[in-house]
């Protein structure tokens, strides 16, 4: 993984404005950020290029946040890129199936800068 990539957070969320939220906590903090709106665009975007770290929705169409992370994990192996789930969903049995499934960290919506950049920081990635 090069320097450029391990800067490279991509955001997965059918939403748009939470990954422009994201986008702008993140850029602000020195990252480079791609967006995908759906698991399977963002396994697209990972094979053209492994970013640093992912930041995911469960819930979206196409696949789903956990399909997304088990097909991540299946391709590229258990720990890269760290992936942190961010999401409505917070029951302790959605939580304990993200981290299972290879997640590094869990934030719930709504999220703030300090929210996301203590997570970020939290896992090593600021």
């Amino acid at each position: 993984m090069t320097a450029r990539s391990a800067r490279l957070c991509l955001v997965v969320d059918d939403s748009r404005v939470v990954r422009k939220v994201a986008r702008r906590i993140l850029e602000a903090h020195g990252f480079a950020v791609e967006e995908a709106e759906d698991g399977r665009a963002a396994l697209d975007a990972c094979r053209r290029r492994l970013p640093g770290c992912v930041l995911l929705d469960w819930n979206m169409p196409v696949m789903n946040g956990i399909e997304f992370l088990k097909a991540l994990r299946q391709e590229f192996g258990p720990d890269r890129p760290p992936v942190l789930f961010c999401t409505t969903e917070n029951d302790i049995s959605f939580i304990e199936q993200a981290i299972e499934s290879g997640a590094q960290e869990y934030i719930m919506k709504p999220f703030d800068a300090d929210i996301l950049v203590g997570k970020f920081a939290q896992v090593g990635l600021l």
